[in-house]
């Protein structure tokens, strides 16, 4: 009887073992799985200068009387970098720079003109405003377009900034009083 209860054991596993088998197997001459990749969305930008992002730019003196000051040579020092993942909202998805000062110098113009980027990097970058801005206290777009891309990092790369500092007219020359003013000029990369 022990050796019949055995062997009924052993065909009662072998069945059950192959009705599982059968029933939970997953193996077949293909399988998959899922690969997630995610793109973050970037949007940073950065002046570079060899130096210093400060400028200093000085009117000069008349030295003859009944001339008035002139004003200083254009600086050309600055570069504009950027890095930019723009959103999927479609087709002409982009960014822009925009540029504004803190205050106004009465009297006093600042303009700012971004040059063609440099060549360096990857992507759609962004198209300078051909005219330049003249500063205030506003944002203006300074470059338009600018879409998933990379100027590459440092001087000589991405956009080179011209500063022409420049009386705003004659009829304001009488609000212009000596010192230094000192203002701060913020770029933004934003969404469109």
């Amino acid at each position: 009887m022990k050796r019949v209860f055995q062997k009924l054991s052993f065909a009662l596993v072998c069945f059950i073992g192959l009705g599982l088998g059968s029933s939970f197997g997953q193996d077949t001459k293909t399988d998959n799985h899922t690969v997630s990749i995610t793109i973050p969305e970037v949007a940073i930008l950065d002046l570079e200068l060899s130096t210093s992002k400060n400028l200093t730019m000085n009117f000069v003196a008349p030295t003859e009387a009944g001339n008035p000051i002139t004003a200083p040579v254009n600086n050309t020092t600055l570069w504009l970098n950027y890095s930019s993942i723009v959103e999927p909202t479609g087709v002409d998805a982009s960014r822009t720079v925009s540029v504004k000062t803190s205050a106004l110098i009465p009297g006093v113009d600042i303009k700012v003109t971004a040059g063609a980027d440099a060549g360096a990097g990857a992507g759609t970058k962004g198209v300078p405003v051909a005219a330049g801005v003249t500063l205030t206290t506003t944002d203006q777009n300074l470059i338009t377009g600018v879409g998933s891309s990379w100027t590459d990092t440092g001087v000589s790369k991405g956009h080179q900034l011209t500063y022409a500092v420049s009386l705003t007219s004659a009829a304001t020359y009488s609000s212009l009083v000596s010192g230094t003013s000192t203002v701060t000029v913020t770029y933004t990369l934003s969404a469109n």
